[in-house]
């Protein structure tokens, strides 16, 4: 049991690391190497070595540490490092700079999610002392907030090494309560060709804003559709799937017919449902109903489908026995979430079930003057301190 000034300490360090970690601007178009190089760093110094695992360009990596027992399967403690842009004028600090206010911590990624990673780090020191019956490994990835682009290939890495993981804690702001299910997502991209010309020759011409507008008018029904039909659970803040257009961009002139016009949409949908197959059914019915017409004016009309990128859903794995062993120690069960995570991608490429559990708020999160509360934090390291201790039990009892 540690002393209530070894406490403090701990939490002292985790805010001297959150403001390291929030200094690099790893918004995610731009590189995180410096953040990662400096997480290496800190782990050498505690003698914890560390593999990168990079993007086709070498400018950003996922990092993963294991502590203990590498032969063993293990606990995953899971971060992001990249942040979304802190570009609003309304910051009342600068973005990048974590100032304290009120007993919250201000910068971008603050809860979202580099309050996660400080803890995880502060932690390291302790784990590094003790003798343990088997790893945690730290694990930070890039892109998540383009579409969870970068860790896949840490996963699969891991997944195909020996001792894979037991379960991973994904550290997104739940105010630390455990989310035990997260939608998947497919995110799109529509290309519409047209034919130009003027507008008083309408009839002549393919329309390619009118063609996408109704397009975008039967994925509104397909919408519909499920928010009627489902499937449904119920423990969803937003109980069954969701379809909706995000973007739309097109035409010249407003005395042009529209020759191209494209708009993005996407589909969240819940584990137990194919997103896929949605889709794929939409965009068989579009090409088979407006396609024709289109062709029918003129054969250099026509659609195109991109995929942005999608993620897998996150399914209920609490009752998966590997979480015996710190089930003593869980937060309250707060529900599912319709937001997306990297822990779809660990239970279904890597095969490593997961739950999401960390500090902060969501509502926090994407928004000016992003804060964590310094009470969150020290909740954080609290659970993270009841877990290595119910693992040791647990493997003490065992024994």
């Amino acid at each position: 049991m540690k002393t209530q000034e070894e406490n403090f300490s701990e939490l002292y360090k985790t805010i001297e690391l959150l403001e390291k970690l929030v200094s690099f601007d790893t918004t995610s178009f731009k590189s995180n190497m410096a953040l990662i190089e400096y997480v290496q760093g800190y782990l050498a110094d505690l003698g914890v070595e560390s593999k990168l695992f990079f993007d086709d360009s070498k400018q950003k990596a996922n990092l993963w540490a294991t502590i203990g027992p590498a032969d063993r399967p293990g606990i995953v403690l899971s971060g992001h490092t990249d942040v979304v842009p802190a570009l609003e004028e309304t910051w009342k600090s600068e973005p990048f700079d974590l100032v304290e206010r009120d007993h919250k911590l201000y910068g971008r990624g603050a809860t979202d999610m580099k309050g996660f990673i400080a803890c995880a780090l502060a932690l390291a020191p302790e784990l590094k002392k003790r003798n343990l019956p088997i790893p945690f490994h730290i694990c930070l990835s890039y892109d998540e907030e383009v579409g969870c682009l970068g860790v896949g290939r840490m996963v699969e890495g891991i997944a195909n090494s020996g001792a894979v993981p037991l379960f991973a804690l994904i550290g997104e702001p739940t105010q630390m309560f455990v989310v035990n299910g997260q939608k998947g997502k497919h995110s799109m991209r529509a290309k519409v060709y047209g034919t130009a010309g003027h507008s008083s020759y309408a009839p002549h011409h393919v329309n390619a804003i009118e063609y996408a507008g109704r397009i975008i008018q039967m994925i509104s029904q397909y919408a519909d559709k499920i928010a009627e039909e489902g499937p449904f659970d119920h423990s969803f803040t937003v109980p069954h799937s969701t379809m909706l257009v995000t973007t739309i961009n097109g035409g010249a002139a407003t005395n042009v017919t529209p020759e191209y016009c494209e708009f993005t949409f996407e589909i969240r949908h819940i584990p137990e449902h194919d997103g896929q197959a949605v889709l794929d059914d939409l965009m068989k019915n579009v090409e088979a109903e407006l396609l024709p017409q289109m062709k029918a004016i003129s054969e250099d009309a026509g659609i195109k489908w991109e995929k942005v990128f999608s993620y897998p859903g996150m399914g209920d794995c609490l009752d998966d026995e590997a979480f015996d062993l710190i089930r003593d120690v869980l937060p309250e069960v707060s529900g599912k979430v319709s937001y997306g995570s990297e822990g779809g991608i660990f239970e279904k490429v890597g095969g490593i079930p997961a739950i999401i559990c960390g500090p902060g708020n969501i509502e926090q999160a994407h928004q000016p003057n992003e804060y964590v509360e310094i009470d969150q934090l020290d909740k954080c390291l609290a659970f993270l301190r009841n877990v290595v201790d119910a693992v040791e039990k647990k493997h003490a009892n065992e024994d």
